[in-house]
């Protein structure tokens, strides 16, 4: 059994996903990308009757609580309560845009 893609596979996957690649990283994906098809056709080879199948490991139904009217917090509660904070405004990590 050949133990990685073709030239032509990956390049086709690449397109597909609108990459470039180099040719360095043609050969290691040849490599990777067969490992990822064998362990799928592995997972494919699993028997499984549908009937036997569970959704979940218990039986019982979930017992939920009631919702309830409580207090609010104060505006400067929450703003201590937060990991970081600037004046009024609670800071969070930036996500878009953030160059590494």
């Amino acid at each position: 059994m050949d133990d990685k893609l073709s030239r032509e596979e990956v390049l086709h996957v690449a397109e597909l996903a609108r990459i470039a690649i180099s040719e360095s990283e043609l050969e290691k994906y040849q490599i990777q990308l067969k490992q990822i098809i064998d362990s799928v056709d592995k997972i494919k080879e699993v028997e499984v009757d549908d009937d036997k199948m569970l959704i979940a490991n218990w039986s019982k139904e979930t017992t939920l609580r009631e919702d309830e009217c409580g207090e609010m917090l104060s505006p400067k509660d929450v703003i201590n309560n937060a990991p970081r904070h600037s004046g009024n405004y609670i800071e969070v990590p930036v996500v878009i845009g953030e160059e590494s």
